[in-house]
């Protein structure tokens, strides 16, 4: 079983957490707090509503939030200055989870690890809390996690991305590492129905709970743009499981989803 996320109060983060984009403002980050959630992530800092928000929020309520942020550079140099930006950006003396961002094939493994070491010494030095990674390709993610310095997966997982079920996932289980799943909704594709399914389209709460049903996934990011798509998809975590038959049927429609894989969101990572 994957291990738990917690916040710095030793209280294990709520399964929905908050994705922002550059639409993000300040007031959705204090509704989402209010609403239960408790995971904050940023890829930049250029999303100044998300931050501003999240910074408020550390101000008062640092001890109940779990941020994360991180970059796509491996250079030493620029991973250093993207954690100093965001802890002077967020006035806190700490990030709970830093991700390398994206690790792909094409990468020098070797520069990976480099990268991987240094972000694991600032767990030591008290300036983050757990070590992320950002991986679609599945076979990189398994030999990423198999380095041992990994504590946080984020991979792309949903009703029509299911090929981690039989790798990634069950990896991540063995070595009791929890998972984040992103584009749960398949970039809102899921939402949109499909020419050759008549009983119903699923609800963003749909694709969450889906997510959510595999032991290995801890949490599920929303990327809401709107207060109220917000306090529509935080309904989730007052509903229970996702029981076998729920999960048939919306698995069969990510099967017609997906189709044969050839598509602009499959042609990188099928």
């Amino acid at each position: 079983m994957p291990g738990d996320l917690l916040r710095p109060d030793g209280t294990p983060v709520q399964p929905l957490g908050l994705g922002g984009s550059k639409e993000t403002r300040p007031q959705m980050i204090d509704r989402a707090f209010r609403l239960g959630i408790d995971y904050f992530f940023f890829y930049t800092l250029k999303f100044s509503g998300l931050v501003d928000g999240v910074s408020s929020l550390c101000r008062r309520h640092r001890q109940e939030i779990c941020i994360a942020t991180g970059t796509e550079s491996r250079e030493l140099e620029s991973l250093d200055s993207t954690l100093e930006d965001a802890l002077l950006s967020l006035r806190t003396s700490f990030l709970d989870i830093f991700y390398l961002e994206y690790l792909a094939p094409s990468e020098s493994f070797q520069d990976i690890e480099r990268a991987l070491d240094l972000v694991s010494k600032w767990k030591t030095d008290g300036r983050i809390r757990y070590l992320g990674a950002s991986v679609h390709d599945r076979d990189l993610a398994i030999r990423t996690l198999e380095t041992g310095m990994v504590d946080v997966l984020m991979h792309r997982y949903n009703m029509a991305h299911r090929r981690s079920e039989a790798s990634v996932l069950p990896r991540a289980s063995e070595l009791g590492i929890p998972v984040v799943a992103f584009t749960c909704t398949r970039w809102g594709s899921l939402l949109k129905g499909h020419r050759e399914w008549d009983r119903g389209i699923p609800t963003a709460g749909d694709c969450y709970r889906y997510v959510l049903r595999h032991p290995a996934v801890r949490l599920a990011l929303t990327a809401a743009q709107s207060i109220r798509e917000l306090s529509e998809n935080v309904n989730i975590l007052e509903e229970g499981s996702m029981n076998d038959a729920e999960s048939r049927t919306w698995s069969a429609y990510g099967d017609l989803v997906y189709g044969d894989g050839t598509d602009a969101f499959e042609t990188r990572w099928p």
